[in-house]
């Protein structure tokens, strides 16, 4: 292998190594950005559920429910209260 060779393959080595670093930097961004994101779906999707639970309070005490709209308003309260109880249980370990 001559000198030419070694110097082409040196200089491929190099661009590959600055292709990685920059590889790199760009997944940590990327990695950043989606975590930020998460947080940001998370507070979406929490208020979406508190409005929703607004939404079912407003519905028991403006009108007279149908016994599916009951029975679906106990399961709602049900699930909070199953919620509401897991966290607790979270809590207290």
């Amino acid at each position: 292998m001559d000198e030419t060779q070694l110097k082409r393959i040196q200089d491929k080595l190099q661009l590959l190594l600055r292709q990685q670093q920059q590889l790199q930097k760009d997944n940590q961004l990327l990695r950043e950005e989606l975590s930020l994101l998460q947080k940001s779906n998370a507070q979406y999707e929490e208020q979406t559920e508190k409005l929703k639970q607004q939404l079912d309070i407003l519905k028991f005490s403006n009108t007279a429910m149908s016994d599916a709209e009951k029975a679906q308003f106990e399961k709602r309260i049900n699930a909070y209260l199953k919620e509401i109880d897991r966290c607790i249980a979270l809590l207290s370990e």
